[in-house]
């Protein structure tokens, strides 16, 4: 069951934001360069990469090789910087690019180029297992005529269903199919952030923290159970309109995000409950690391919305 409640404040949010575009070049090029690093780093951490948040801005920012860290960690970070521009300079300059093929190869090819032993922009020739998924992907064979049907079925879509809704269904049949040897998760979250982007949303970071939430999700996906992906997906997308629109608005106290811990005294809920209703979607918050933060001004968002659902 969709949680109505994130989604009503998603298109509030939405709307805030396309109304106050064009934005400047100066806050486009900041938010832009920390969307960039922040999906770059969460993306690939997701998937093992075991280079850190600072040692992905220095390889990125800086050009410096980390010592310790294996050539393959380097060019995933390098890879998905070009990936993310594409996304940027294509997707966010014109939104009426269709979904295809040719998209997701290209999109492929510059994921995973000069990494040994994964053919770029080629689907799998052999039968995989996904490791610590039950689930197992459809025979090498079946995965071209698969694809199509994805994308027979996002053009039947694309109009009937919700940006966020259609971008997590899409994203979970594309994993389903895993139709690379390598590269599969970090190609499902660009397509995801093109179908959100080419409906006005900025960038979506999936949080490394919450991995082990976002493959449990994904799981239950497996068995035909779409809500918690959706929602994952909702919280996330979310967060980053929240990030915007912080930086395009004028800051207040009211506005102004703050620790559960130290906001909850100015509250009738203690952190762990605050906790609990930010985690289902309940209050908006943005997540920092692995703790959770709040405003005034969310939180009396949720106490009016329980006041008109007495009514």
């Amino acid at each position: 069951m969709k949680n109505t409640l994130i989604f009503k404040r998603i298109q509030e949010k939405l709307f805030l934001l396309k109304k106050a575009r064009p934005l400047s070049s100066h806050v486009v090029k900041k938010l832009r360069e920390e969307f960039s690093i922040e999906m770059n780093y969460n993306s690939n951490a997701i998937e093992g990469n075991t280079l850190t948040l600072r040692e992905t801005m220095l390889v990125l920012q800086q050009g410096i090789t980390v010592k310790g860290k294996s050539l393959k960690d380097h060019l995933e970070v390098k890879n998905q910087a070009e990936a993310i521009n594409y996304l940027y300079d294509t997707i966010g300059a014109k939104k009426d690019i269709p979904v295809s093929e040719i998209m997701i190869r290209n999109l492929h090819k510059l994921m995973v180029q000069g990494i040994d032993g994964v053919e770029a922009g080629s689907y799998r020739s052999h039968d995989v297992r996904i490791t610590g998924s039950k689930h197992i992907p459809p025979p090498a064979f079946e995965v071209a005529s698969k694809m199509h049907d994805l994308i027979k079925w996002y053009k039947c879509n694309e109009k009937k269903l919700d940006a966020i809704t259609l971008a997590t269904e899409f994203k979970h049949q594309f994993v389903h199919i895993h139709p690379f040897s390598d590269g599969n998760g970090r190609v499902s979250r660009l397509i995801m952030n093109i179908i959100l982007m080419k409906a006005g949303y900025p960038i979506v970071v999936i949080l490394k923290n919450d991995r082990a939430k976002y493959y449990k999700a994904l799981q239950k996906a497996d068995k035909g159970n779409m809500d918690d992906l959706v929602f994952v997906i909702a919280q996330a997308t979310e967060r980053s309109l929240d990030l915007y629109t912080r930086v395009i608005g004028k800051s207040t106290k009211q506005n102004t995000l703050v620790a559960l811990s130290k906001i909850a005294p100015l509250t009738k809920y203690d952190s762990e409950y605050l906790g609990l209703l930010v985690r289902r979607g309940k209050i908006a918050g943005v997540k920092e690391g692995r703790n959770w933060k709040t405003s005034r001004d969310d939180i009396q968002r949720y106490e009016m919305s329980l006041v008109r659902n007495r009514r």
